[in-house]
């Protein structure tokens, strides 16, 4: 399987202001998932990684391709954790925890072609991620989530902006971002908003509106 978009092991170009984050876990059936996904896609949505920890690789695949399908070329395409099923859906990268793949672990599988990003709580960890060839690296929780059951202490906007300063690595904010904090995120020096719950009631709607937020100069 290969991928034809731009070659880089670093991420040269913008990040959309908005990283959507589709997590399986809310959508007890496909139908719906891919609902959601259009939803998203028809509400501006041009990043979007796609998150699977229960479900097995079968399932994780078949969603993928799916969600290939539908987004087309117009959105960029990340799996959460697997390497090695990002390239056989053809995203566009893959997106490691810090108990996950190494950074060039997953360069070995994928290439230099797509991108790699990793998540960090803390300053060590952000120091550590800094020193790979991660396209970006997102920092977080930034206020209280209920997406993880045992979630990091939160770091707030004074954590965001301490990140800011440690690297010039395209920065993601995640955790608890919701359409009523997120400009402050992205003041505070996030270059984009990851978001999973604010997302879930009317998504279309829910997506104009972060991206509306986000494009306040």
């Amino acid at each position: 399987m290969t991928n034809d978009r731009e070659p880089t092991t670093v991420n040269r170009e913008p990040l959309p202001r908005l990283y959507a984050i589709l997590d399986a876990s809310c959508f007890p059936e496909d139908q719906k998932l891919f609902a959601f996904a259009r939803d998203l896609f028809a509400g501006g949505v041009t990043l979007l990684q796609y998150r699977n920890k229960t479900g097995s690789s079968r399932q994780m695949l078949s969603h993928a391709r799916e969600l290939r399908r539908l987004a087309g070329d117009g959105v960029r395409l990340i799996m959460n954790d697997r390497a090695d099923l990002c390239l056989a859906a053809d995203f566009d990268g893959v997106h490691l925890g810090q108990d996950d793949l190494s950074p060039a672990a997953a360069r070995r599988i994928l290439g230099n072609a797509l991108w790699v990003g990793v998540s960090t709580h803390n300053p060590a960890e952000l120091a550590a991620a800094d020193q790979t060839d991660a396209a970006y690296l997102a920092i977080g929780p930034v206020f209280p989530t209920t997406s993880k059951a045992n979630p990091d202490p939160v770091i707030g906007p004074e954590g965001v902006r301490a990140a800011r300063a440690a690297t010039r690595k395209p920065l993601v904010a995640i955790g608890g971002i919701t359409r009523a904090n997120a400009r402050a995120v992205i003041d505070a020096g996030a270059d984009s908003v990851a978001v999973i719950s604010d997302l879930l009631v009317h998504p279309r709607r829910a997506a104009e509106e972060f991206l509306a937020v986000l494009s306040c100069s």
